[in-house]
């Protein structure tokens, strides 16, 4: 099961995806219909003189008449220009949200991954060490059965061994609800079946923090957004500060009166934005309080990412350096003194609790190497999804 393959299929058909893919799609038509005109308005109608039918009169009283008049609103020079260009800020953060979600969704099946991964290679470990315990069982039975080992040092390995089947029995369980978020993810019915994911291989630590806040600041479709959103908003105020000017409608007419010469009428009309202290002033300090707003938006959008960060990077880099630690030092000395402890204990020169506390000692090392394995690609994960930067493939 490719991690690369499962990637691709969730950005293909995961609702969240295809639902922001949409949303974009969606805003992209909005700045052509902010930037048009409004549509023109045609009149038909009729004057009649000596009676109330229609056109009665026409031809013979000057006021009788049917006629045509085409209405056109026009907003003041340059609002429509703010409009289309707020409405393709729109469009670009919508953009940049659509990108979000899909780092969004990788980052949740990969660490859905990363975590069924470690349920296999835990679960390997804990049957791999069964098996052993399971022979120095035989070996206490057999020294048991010739009165060389106490009874105690049996129920301790037994003890031991349940121990392992209730560890087996929970990773069983975290294996199914990994295998169960994953199919959610990739929108499959619930019990598709999976497959046995690759082995978890961690890659190289080798990114520093600047990097990444570099990085961060190039490519995080969050802090994107919240840019095109500040400059949605300076477009707005200026808009706000153009409702100080008239909008005003050119009409055109033409009237029938039969016989007689025919009319003609040109009119424009104005909006006089007379109320400018309580209305026009009070829209442009809502603008202006809306950027002040989005603006500190931005700055902590901008903190919570350079913490999450930082925090995932102080993370990744411990856990590489304990995996290490444990993979060069700890786990080579403690599989020598359990080799060695095993075969001295058939030979009755140690105790049982020496070869047991050096088997918990292997054991325990195995597994805080993985949940280190677990962690390290989890925070390399999250980092991925702040900073925009492939970091696990």
């Amino acid at each position: 099961m490719s991690l690369r393959e499962l990637t691709s299929e969730a950005l293909r058909g995961n609702p969240e995806v295809i639902a922001a893919q949409k949303s974009y799609e969606a805003a992209r038509q909005r700045p052509t219909q902010q930037s048009s005109l409004p549509d023109p308005m045609v009149s038909l109608g009729y004057n009649s003189v000596g009676s109330p039918r229609p056109v009665a009169g026409i031809g013979q009283q000057p006021l009788a008449n049917a006629g045509l008049m085409v209405s056109q609103e026009i907003p003041f020079p340059g609002k429509l220009k703010l409009q289309g260009d707020m409405a393709a800020k729109d469009s670009e953060a919508e953009f940049q949200q659509y990108q979000a979600v899909q780092l969004s969704v990788v980052s949740r099946l990969k660490q859905a991954y990363f975590r069924l991964q470690y349920a296999y290679a835990s679960a390997a470990v804990l049957t791999r060490n069964r098996t052993l315990l399971e022979t120095l069982l035989k070996v206490t039975e057999a020294r048991y059965s010739v009165g060389k080992a106490a009874q105690q040092d049996l129920f301790k390995a037994q003890a031991q061994t349940s121990i392992l089947e209730t560890r087996l029995v929970k990773l069983d369980q975290e294996r199914r609800s990994r295998e169960a978020e994953i199919d959610s993810i990739l929108n499959r019915a619930p019990g598709t079946p999976l497959g046995r994911p690759e082995e978890m291989q961690p890659p190289e630590f080798a990114v520093n923090l600047d990097d990444l806040f570099a990085a961060a600041r190039e490519n995080s479709p969050m802090l994107r957004r919240d840019q095109k959103v500040i400059e949605r908003t300076e477009l707005a105020v200026n808009l706000a500060r153009k409702e100080y000017y008239p909008d005003f409608t050119l009409n055109a007419g033409y009237y029938n009166q039969g016989s007689m010469p025919p009319m003609y009428e040109f009119r424009a009309d104005f909006k006089l934005p007379i109320y400018f202290w309580r209305k026009h002033r009070a829209g442009v300090n809502e603008q202006v309080s809306s950027l002040s707003q989005v603006k500190h938006n931005f700055e902590a959008t901008d903190q919570s990412v350079h913490f999450r960060i930082t925090d995932d990077y102080l993370m990744a880099q411990a856990s590489a350096k304990l995996m290490k630690l444990y993979s060069e030092t700890v786990l080579p000395q403690g599989s020598l003194a359990l080799e060695s402890s095993l075969a001295t204990y058939e030979t009755g020169t140690v105790d049982f609790l020496s070869v047991l506390t050096n088997f918990a000692l292997v054991l325990d090392t195995e597994m805080n190497y993985y949940d280190e394995a677990l962690n390290y690609m989890l925070a390399l994960g999250r980092l991925e999804e702040m900073s925009g930067r492939p970091l696990t493939d």
